[in-house]
């Protein structure tokens, strides 16, 4: 396997400055959107009833990380395959993970709660693991990377990217609530279908390449995020949680903003479109909502049987 994808890593996949400007854009909407349902009310019940939040934080930012890293040393992928691997463990929840625990019949409080905090904390853990398991895999695995990071350039992008259209997002809701009310479910469907058009956009810049060696990444992926989902629902068991708290937990575990990964991909001052590395994030984008509304309705169905 390792040697069909090291061809990967000598691919840079070509953005021009106008589309990576678009990714930038589209991705601080789409935070933007998510800031409008972030609400004070959300921090208080941490307050009142923390564990499930610490578990879900645990999940996301400790144990999926980690188990991320395992299957990178049992699969042994190549270096920018291995990168992507790690960068998407890093990356926060997405945003349609809400939707998602709503069709699970899961605790969807929880879930917009876990979506604001995880996505708050990306701004120092992203940086963080990426750099701790990229760093760690390279001295494991006896290789030299194929780039070289610079740990304060992805926390400049973290925080443009995300801490800023969250501020702004929480700031125009505080302002104006009566306006938020009308515009934020729109908001949020409007999020999905540019998100779904920012991934298309990625493929179809580069789409000689994504036909050509997608092939190779697609088991990857789905044993990656078959993980990250499992992960999800047994911490959440471990620490005896409510069924409809392990049900959100898992579903936010294996739903990532790839999103968020692919604009710091396509970045020339940090990955410059490396190869092994965009494919894996492109391709999470589309599996992960196919094998969320699958985990969804099992759960929903579970919860019907119970």
């Amino acid at each position: 396997m390792t040697e069909s994808l090291n061809v990967l890593d000598n691919i840079r996949l070509n953005f021009s400055e106008g589309g990576l400007h678009f990714l930038n854009v589209t991705l601080a909407l789409i935070m933007f959107g998510v800031a409008l349902e972030i609400k004070l009310s959300n921090f208080k019940k941490i307050v009142h009833n923390p564990k499930p939040v610490l578990v879900g934080l645990l999940s996301q930012y400790i144990v999926m990380p980690a188990v991320s890293f395992l299957c990178v040393l049992l699969l042994h992928p190549s270096p920018s395959v291995a990168l992507g691997m790690i960068l998407v463990a890093a990356c926060p929840g997405g945003n349609i993970s809400n939707f998602l625990s709503l069709m699970a019949k899961g605790n969807i409080e929880l879930s917009v709660s876990l979506t604001a905090i995880i996505t708050i904390a990306a701004v120092f853990f992203t940086p963080f693991n990426f750099a701790f398991y990229g760093n760690l895999y390279s001295e494991a695995a006896h290789i030299m990377m194929p780039i070289s990071i610079d740990p304060w350039e992805m926390v400049r992008a973290v925080v443009l990217l995300l801490g800023i259209p969250l501020i702004l997002g929480m700031l125009f809701a505080w302002r104006f609530p009566d306006l938020t009310k009308r515009i934020s479910k729109p908001m949020k469907i409007f999020s999905l279908l540019v998100f779904a058009g920012f991934i298309v956009v990625a493929l179809y810049a580069n789409i000689q390449f994504f036909l050509k060696y997608i092939h190779l990444i697609i088991l990857i992926v789905f044993v990656q995020n078959s993980m990250a989902f499992l992960s999800g629902y047994f911490t959440a068991r471990s620490f005896k949680l409510a069924r409809n708290d392990v049900k959100t937990i898992s579903i936010e575990s294996g739903i990532h903003n790839t999103g968020l990964g692919l604009v710091l991909i396509f970045n020339p001052r940090l990955f410059n479109g490396l190869g092994g590395m965009a494919f894996i994030a492109a391709w999470w984008g589309i599996w992960h909502i196919v094998a969320g509304m699958g985990v969804a309705w099992l759960y929903s169905r579970k919860s019907n049987r119970h």
